[in-house]
């Protein structure tokens, strides 16, 4: 008996599929919808009464309360190109005290044609973003139309920290300290930078650079117990990390690399060097991650203590057991839902996930 074509293909799919995965597939997790209707939800956060504020990628900022969405007006310019447009949001710690609210975005203002990641932050009446303050700009412009980054984190002692991808410029600025991108920044949370950052006694470099030597990393987190920053990264063909950022530290992109170029060639030989840290995790093939967060509640039994990292090429959200530092086991949660761009712990303990084409689902541990 022969098969028809378009089943064929789906047995070939599924085939693949798995031969991909090195866990089986969760199939004990569901879902609910939390907010239908999105096209890139490249980030949310709750405000203090349990709406939500939902970054869209083309530039729209949505106020999400009550079952309704809320235009918010007063953005910036948002320059939207390739990965490039309206990208994270979170909330000052004390923003029931000042109301600020944090944003990064592409913009075209400043040196050079096209665009770059900048770090703003505004404060919200009527529906309407006020006192809007740009923080740090990076510099010059690029039209090149990927790895802009970014993400906002807060650490306990209320630093502010955000990433700036390479901007597809690999072998220029990922290591050069007097150059924006490839970098992860601390600044103080007004924009001004502290005086013990790590490179902000020498001269003719970009004081507000934290470590560098990063490629795009789309996931930073604060871990709930230890305090650290951590961050995870795109790899090339190969090659995602999750690091623990340290400061003045150099992560390596593109000398060390466990990756190779899209078309299968080495731009490096080497895995390892004296200087340059190694990550505590990364896959091979690249799961193209975006989006991080522990959970840390008892909504999840086990499961308090893990780490979350969105996958956009294969669909799912990565569940990673930690053991210290060291992942000892990952699972595929929501998988086939669509790509997994952000993941957040809500105030009541869940978990809030944004997949593109589809909205932010609330994560429920059956």
């Amino acid at each position: 008996m022969k098969l028809k074509l378009p089943i064929l293909g789906l047995i070939l799919i599924s085939i693949l599929t798995c031969a991909q995965d090195k866990n089986p597939i969760n199939t004990k997790n569901g879902y609910e919808i939390a907010v239908p209707n999105l096209d890139i939800p490249w980030a949310f956060t709750f405000l203090p009464d349990g709406s939500m504020l939902i970054n869209e990628k083309a530039g729209q900022l949505i106020h999400f309360k009550n079952d309704k969405k809320i235009q918010i007006s007063g953005l910036p310019e948002i320059y939207v190109r390739g990965q490039g447009g309206l990208m994270d949001i979170t909330l000052h710690p004390n923003y029931k005290d000042n109301g600020w609210i944090y944003f990064s975005y592409a913009s075209s203002k400043g040196e050079g044609s096209g665009g770059n990641t900048t770090i703003a932050r505004a404060k919200l009446k009527d529906n309407t973003l006020i006192n809007v303050e740009v923080l740090y700009k990076a510099e010059p412009n690029s039209r090149r139309g990927q790895h802009f980054g970014s993400r906002i984190v807060f650490d306990k002692d209320g630093y502010l920290f955000f990433t700036i991808g390479d901007r597809g410029d690999r072998d220029t600025n990922p290591q050069d300290l007097t150059r924006d991108c490839g970098k992860v920044y601390r600044l103080n949370t007004d924009g001004s930078i502290p005086d013990d950052n790590p490179f902000s006694n020498r001269s003719n470099v970009k004081k507000a650079i934290y470590s560098y030597g990063h490629r795009n990393p789309q996931g930073m987190a604060l871990h709930p117990k230890t305090g650290n920053i951590w961050t995870h990264e795109h790899g090339p063909k190969g090659g995602d990390e999750i690091n623990i950022i340290e400061a003045g530290k150099n992560y390596g992109w593109p000398v060390i690399s466990y990756g190779v170029n899209y078309s299968g060639t080495k731009f490096t030989e080497i895995t390892e060097k004296e200087g340059m840290e190694q990550p505590i995790h990364y896959w091979t093939p690249s799961i193209a991650p975006s989006g991080m967060a522990f959970i840390n509640s008892d909504k999840y039994d086990n499961w308090n203590g893990n780490l979350l990292v969105g996958s956009l090429k294969f669909q799912y959200l990565d569940m990673c057991t930690l053991e210290g530092n060291k992942v000892i086991k990952e699972e595929r949660l929501l998988n086939g839902l669509g790509r997994v761009r952000c993941v957040e712990q809500g105030p009541d303990g869940y978990i809030y996930v944004g997949i593109e084409n589809l909205g932010i689902v609330k994560l429920i541990k059956k």
